[in-house]
């Protein structure tokens, strides 16, 4: 999957989710793509998905969170 078919996949998940679970939605979709996404800049992923650049913050901390959760047995292909 090209990053451009990644943030593609990001914006449906995020333009589908009920209105409540957007952030939810968001952090999940960071987890799941953390892995093909780590040599991006959290600048570029929000421009790539259309998030205001003050997400960058939370892209950087799902993908921190992202080697913790595979540590303990997460299979973010399953996400």
């Amino acid at each position: 999957m090209t990053e451009t078919d990644i943030y593609q996949s990001i914006k449906q998940a995020l333009a589908e989710a009920p209105r409540n679970q957007y952030t939810l939605e968001m952090h999940l979709q960071m987890i799941k793509y953390a892995d093909s996404l780590k040599s991006v800049t959290s600048a570029e992923f929000c421009e790539g998905v259309g998030l205001k650049p003050s997400f960058g913050t939370e892209f950087s901390k799902m993908r921190n969170l992202t080697q913790r959760l595979k540590a303990a047995g997460l299979d973010t292909d399953l996400l």
